[in-house]
């Protein structure tokens, strides 16, 4: 009897997608390049905020690769692009410096893959069953 793969394929397809533009922004928060800087100044969080973020970054980018823990890189993306994307309509504007809404559009991708990813592998995603294991 074949399995049905296509949620395995669809998984991974979206963990691939959110991780790759997690891991590409890193560069520039590290880097300190303008638009980071540019970012994080408006919000009044430059540097702490901008280097504490891509290490989130980072680390969820390496969680969402590592199968056993892929859901919890999703969940952990979900948070962190909602508040990116929470500052972008609150505080930021959806257009920066003329990228005509590019990292907007990004964060909004990242966050319906990781949603995908969550929904795809929500046997797996019990953060409930942490807590019952230490009491």
């Amino acid at each position: 009897m074949k399995s049905n793969r296509t949620p395995f394929i669809i998984s991974w397809t979206c963990q691939l997608v959110a991780a790759g533009i997690l891991a590409q922004t890193l560069f520039f928060k590290f880097s300190g390049a303008p638009e980071s800087v540019y970012i994080f100044s408006k919000l009044g969080i430059e540097p702490w905020g901008r280097w504490g973020s891509g290490v989130a970054e980072l680390v969820t980018a390496i969680l969402l690769v590592i199968p056993a823990t892929s859901a919890w890189g999703a969940f952990f993306a979900l948070g962190i692009m909602g508040g990116a994307i929470l500052s972008h309509l609150a505080i930021l504007g959806i257009v920066i410096q003329d990228d005509a809404g590019l990292l907007f559009g990004l964060a909004c991708l990242v966050a319906v893959t990781s949603a995908i990813v969550l929904v795809i592998q929500r046997d797996r995603f019990q953060p409930w069953q942490i807590l019952r294991s230490k009491i």
